[in-house]
């Protein structure tokens, strides 16, 4: 199956629509890394805009204060959650899990 082609202005129309979506999934993100937002807020606010829905479970995990690659890494594999996987594609009980693991921030939990 072929892509149709576009006209210059459908391809002007997607690219802005590319530009303003990773500028919203950036914005979610650093207001992650400021704690103007906790990860439950953005998985909640995940179920109704499709912008943030698309971002990443790993990116979103390691824009979290005092986590980084590694231990975003190994909580998802605890989790079983996949490397690939989009915030929009996490089920029930991995959210609540997610939520579980990073509710308490002021603490840097040690069992990981």
């Amino acid at each position: 199956m072929t892509i149709p082609p576009l006209s210059d202005e459908q391809r002007q129309q997607a690219r802005h629509a590319a530009t303003e979506a990773r500028r919203r999934r950036a914005e979610m993100k650093q207001a992650l890394r400021s704690g103007e937002r906790s990860l439950a807020q953005v998985l909640d606010l995940a179920e109704s805009d499709d912008v943030i829905a698309h971002a990443k479970v790993i990116d979103v995990l390691k824009a979290l204060p005092r986590v980084g690659t590694v231990r975003a890494s190994k909580v998802m594999e605890r989790l079983d959650i996949a490397a690939n996987r989009r915030l929009r594609g996490l089920g029930k009980h991995q959210t609540a899990a997610l939520i579980a693991e990073f509710s308490d921030r002021s603490t840097p939990s040690r069992h990981s």
